[in-house]
Order: C-alpha cells, then sequence, then structure tokens
C-alpha cells in the first residue's frame, strides 16, 4: 500500500482519536502491559508507525524516537508526550547513526508494500544487542476487527498482508534477522468485569486457548558477526572437590585470548581451599584466583564469581566435572559466533554413564525441561545442567535487572535462565555427554531440591507467563 494512502487514512482517523482512545482504554492497557513486559524502562527505543505516541511513552525511555507517516497523528503524539521526539515521515527521515536497544513494529508490517525492503533499511538502527518487537494481530479476528471497524468501536483497518507467523519468521531470516521467541495475548478485548480479566490473565496462557488470542508478538534480533576472540572467564564453584580442582585446569583446552579461572570455594571440610592454591602455585602461567565464598549455595558462589571476573565471556564449569572440561571450546564456539547469546548445556541427548544421573532425577530434568520451555517461550531440554555460557555485558545488565524476580533461587541456574529471557537473549543448547563423578559425592538432595524446584516453576508462572 503507498506511503500517500496510509497517510491520508490516519489522518482521517487523527480527527476522531480521542472518541477511539476512550472506547480502546482497557485494550490499551493490555498492550502497554505487554510492551512493558518486553522492554524495560530507561531504554533507547523507537518505535515505527508510532500513530499517537501513546505505547512509546509508556516505557518511559531515555531516548524515545516515534515515526510516523501522518503529519495529523504525528501533532496529537508532540501535543500528548512532550519528552519524546516525533518525526513525520518515512524511516529515511531518521538519521542512519542513531541505534536503539528496542525498536517496535506494532501492526506496521500489514500495511507495508515491500517487507522485505522494509527490514533491510531497519538494520541500519541496530546494534547487535537491538531487540526488534513485532506485533500483529491473529488472522482469525479479521472479520471481527472489520466490522468493529464498520460500526466505530475500533480504529477502522487498511486492506492487510496475509502474515502468519512463518512468513515473518521467513522475511526476518530474508533480512537478516532471526526470531527469538513469540508470544500471544489478549484472548479478550473488551472490559467485562470480572470476566475479562480471568480470561486475558489465566486461560489466554493456556494451550489451545492461547493460539486464539487477538495479538501476536515475535522478538527478533538482527544477525551480526563478531569477526574476533574474546576472552574467558571460567567460574569453578567448589566444595568438598579437593580431587577435580586440577583436572578442572590441566583438562580444560586453551581457547579465546586469554583465560580466567576463578575458584569460589565454599567451606569444605576436604582441604580443597589448600588444594587450589597449591593448583595456583603449580601453575604459575595460568590465571587463576581463588576466593573464599561469603554465603552459601551454588547461586550465591556464581553471583560472587561472576563479580569478580574479568573476561567477556563468563562460563560456569561445575567442579564435580561431570560435564567435561573438553567440551567447553563447544560453548565457546557457540557464542563467538552469534549462534546464541546465552548457551545452556545440555545432558539429555548423549546416552550417560550408568551413575551419572539416577532414575528420578533424569524423569525430573526432563519434566522440568518441557515444562519450562512452555514458561519461557524458548526451548530448554536440560534447565539443570550446571554450564551456563554469557557475555559480561549481558550478564551485567541481567543484574541491574535482577530485582524483577528478586533473589529467589539457591542454585544459580534459573536466576541465570529468567534473566536471560527476561533480556530477550537467543538461547541455544550445546549437548554433552554426561559422565559419572571420580571424586567425592553428589550433593544434590533429590527431594528438598525438588520441593525448590517447584518453587522456581511458580515463580516463573507468576513473573513470565502469568503477568
Amino acid at each position: 500500500m503507498s506511503a500517500n494512502k496510509i497517510a491520508d487514512h490516519y489522518d482521517s482517523i487523527s480527527q476522531r482519536y480521542a472518541r477511539f482512545s476512550a472506547r480502546r482504554r482497557y485494550y490499551t492497557k493490555l498492550r502497554e502491559k505487554q510492551y512493558r513486559y518486553f522492554i524495560p524502562e530507561g531504554k533507547r527505543v523507537l518505535e515505527v508507525g508510532c500513530g499517537s505516541g501513546d505505547i512509546l511513552a509508556s516505557l518511559k525511555p531515555c531516548l524515545g524516537v516515534g515515526v510516523d507517516l501522518s503529519p495529523q497523528m504525528i501533532e496529537i503524539a508532540r501535543a500528548s508526550h512532550p519528552e519524546l521526539s516525533f518525526i513525520v515521515g518515512p524511516l529515511a527521515a531518521l538519521p542512519p547513526k542513531d541505534k536503539f536497544d528496542y525498536i517496535i513494529l506494532s501492526g506496521l508490517l500489514g500495511e507495508l508494500d515491500d517487507i522485505e525492503d522494509f527490514l533491510f533499511s531497519l538494520r541500519a538502527f541496530c546494534s547487535a544487542d537491538t531487540r526488534i518487537i513485532i506485533e500483529y494481530h491473529n488472522y482469525l479476528w479479521q472479520y471481527f476487527l472489520k466490522i468493529s471497524g464498520y460500526l466505530g468501536l475500533s480504529i477502522p483497518r487498511l486492506e492487510q498482508n496475509w502474515l502468519t507467523y512463518r512468513d515473518i519468521l521467513n522475511f526476518l531470516t530474508l533480512t537478516d534477522f532471526e526470531g527469538i521467541k513469540k508470544e500471544r495475548s489478549v484472548l479478550c478485548p473488551i472490559q467485562i468485569w470480572g470476566i475479562s480479566w480471568l480470561i486475558n490473565k489465566f486461560l489466554s496462557k493456556l494451550p489451545l486457548f492461547n493460539a486464539l488470542s487477538l495479538n501476536n508478538y515475535i522478538i527478533a534480533r538482527p544477525l551480526f558477526d563478531h569477526g574476533r576472540d574474546f576472552s574467558v572467564t571460567i567460574l569453578v564453584p567448589c566444595r568438598n572437590e579437593k580431587g577435580n580442582v586440577e583436572a578442572a585446569v590441566t583438562r580444560t583446552p586453551a581457547f579465546g585470548t586469554k583465560q580466567e579461572f576463578i575458584f569460589v570455594e565454599g567451606h569444605s571440610s576436604d582441604g580443597t581451599y589448600e588444594e587450589v592454591e597449591r593448583i595456583i602455585k603449580k601453575y604459575p602461567q595460568k590465571d587463576i584466583k581463588l576466593y573464599k565464598q561469603p554465603g552459601k549455595g551454588k547461586g550465591d558462589a556464581v553471583h560472587f564469581g561472576f563479580g569478580h571476573a574479568q573476561g567477556d565471556i563468563l562460563m560456569i564449569l561445575d567442579a564435580d566435572l561431570t560435564m567435561p572440561p573438553e567440551d567447553l571450546p563447544k560453548f565457546y564456539h557457540a557464542i563467538r559466533t552469534n549462534k546464541g547469546e546465552f548457551i545452556n548445556g545440555c545432558r539429555l541427548v548423549y546416552p550417560m554413564e550408568k551413575q551419572a544421573m539416577r532414575f528420578l532425577n533424569l524423569v525430573a530434568n526432563k519434566f522440568f525441561g518441557l515444562f519450562f520451555s512452555w514458561l519461557l517461550g524458548q526451548r530448554f531440554k536440560d534447565t539443570l545442567c550446571g554450564t551456563k555460557v554469557i557475555f559480561r555485558h549481558h550478564y551485567n545488565e541481567l543484574v541491574a535487572n535482577r530485582s524483577y524476580f528478586g533473589d529467589f533461587d539457591p542454585f544459580g541456574d534459573f536466576d541465570l535462565i529468567f534473566g536471560a529471557i527476561k533480556l530477550n537473549l537467543k538461547v541455544i543448547e550445546v549437548p554433552i555427554r554426561y559422565r559419572e563423578r571420580e571424586y567425592g559425592t553428589t550433593q544434590i538432595q533429590r527431594f528438598r531440591h525438588g520441593l525448590l524446584l517447584l518453587r522456581m516453576c511458580w515463580v516463573a508462572m507468576k513473573k513470565i507467563k502469568f503477568l
């Protein structure tokens, strides 16, 4: 559809905007809440096809820029939200030097003449960490939306492109973007006291019902080649693992521009701390640091160790060495080549050694993998593999946003997983062969830790799925 036709259509709507806005207040609040979940406050946000600018304003960005073809809608936006910047015209009206953390495309793709060309032009405003939020309507609702537009109950729509989820993913692939995850929301766009709240908060999140939701969202990222190597911090939380310390260092292959080992020792009774001291003296050519853990639990050790890390990339290596250190280069390759931004180990692909994982643990791991994949919107076959890899700048952002979930995770795994999902990082899993430990005994308490895992499920449902 031509730019002039789009501009004329929304100019005509602008004269009735106040009336439409009042009728859509409940629906608008639901959308704003969804966008606030996707986008934290204080980010650099661009909205293309911003209309009145209400969604952009609700996000409280440190830099908010709205672009729209309709001069009349931009006038409304400037009057309503003078703290933001609004520009009349196509995307080319923006200086391409501007890079944004988030770019919102709300209903825009359905009206474009050339989606592929538009997405190519969008890359000029993207950094490697930019996230694109694409919102589009479920095509099952097309006739309802047309009728409500004719009746003046909603904003009249132009003729729409027929876009499915697969169509949009195809356009993203053609233009060097990658879909990370999808969300659906709003099963009841009209406020019915007591009923619409129940439908939209709970029923719309359940399988089958979710597929009928009005609003579909795709979160995507631009694909960039890092084009260089990185330094690495390998964090080894260790408690009563004296017999594994030297192997953790000697069996780890050389990769990255520099390797830093950080051992966080958790009040051992078998001399683990003294063993790390011995290893530091024995291998002076290696950068090995040792800290006494200030608190308890692996989660505390991970927070403390990563807080002292200097590497560009942060890795966790469990000191029991059931995840072979020889496999760490696979994780490094996955993140260096931008296959993903949060790399999770997976123990559930290859056959395990007989005593590596007890039967009940295996069943629980498979269940939690399926359950969290549904909850989080990205694939997690194995949530509890100890090896997880993330860029340090992403981890620092995760820490800055940790208050959203609170201090809830004694394991450290879910703090990282939930944080990565909230940051919309691309998750990918690296299958590894899970080995039987050669020294010491497992520190897993099946039933106590199982109850804690159920608590993690509850946190994820409240903060991610049923927000």
